[in-house]
């Protein structure tokens, strides 16, 4: 099993979202897994701007890293997603990267896959920003597996608390149990069900305007 994790942190791999993310691929790893972190600092992924161009040909002809870590997120079985929270939300460096996977949303590119969330914040509301990461990974594809956080203003010294690391170390593991029993997870069915329909309707109506996306959808998915 292969997991990529994706850290948006001006810190890149050394703030306390890349370390409590490296303890979820820890987990994963004590299980067999193969991972591998990629940080996200700022212009690797520069911000969406609107072209249609993935709509229409499947590439995003900004020059950047984008391109090559979608490959790398499209050839992985998981995807974990980590930002701290910057005011009630992800980073801007992780929003610029889930708004560039416009496309990969539109083909639901994620189908097969598992996910995580990771969160690390200041003073807390932790939990409804994993629930949009989880959110994200459900919509493209993916099968979210849970997530785990952290409030660093009530820890003191300079690791995580015992129940935070096991709690993410577990959250390792289960990515690599789910995707051996191809799990799915109830809480999100309806939810991705709707949003395929959704989906579907839309590449009928602007079959014509995002060719890329039509062709996509006819060939994995009989659209017709």
């Amino acid at each position: 099993m292969k997991i990529v994790g994706i850290v948006g942190s001006p810190r890149g791999t050394r703030g306390n979202t890349a370390a409590l993310l490296k303890i979820v691929l820890t987990g994963a790893e004590s299980q067999g897994a193969d991972t591998e972190m990629i940080a996200i600092r700022g212009l690797e992924v520069k911000p969406c701007k609107a072209c249609n161009s993935c709509h229409k040909k499947g590439v995003c002809p900004q020059k950047d890293g984008f391109n090559a870590i979608k490959e790398k997120v499209l050839a992985a079985d998981a995807l974990v997603l980590a930002s701290p929270n910057y005011i009630f939300h992800v980073s801007a460096q992780m929003k610029a990267f889930l708004d560039r996977c416009a496309s990969l949303i539109h083909c639901l590119a994620l189908e097969g896959k598992y996910g995580a969330a990771v969160v690390t914040s200041g003073g807390g509301d932790e939990e409804p920003i994993a629930d949009y990461l989880n959110h994200f990974l459900a919509t493209a594809g993916a099968v979210p597996v849970g997530s785990v956080w952290a409030t660093m203003g009530k820890i003191y010294g300079n690791d995580f608390p015992e129940d935070i690391r096991e709690k993410a170390f577990a959250l390792g593991k289960e990515l690599m149990a789910w995707w051996k029993a191809k799990k799915t997870n109830p809480e999100f069915e309806g939810e991705s069900s709707r949003f395929r329909e959704r989906m579907r309707s839309l590449m009928l109506r602007r079959k014509h305007e995002w060719p890329y996306e039509y062709a996509y959808w006819q060939k994995r998915r009989g659209l017709k």
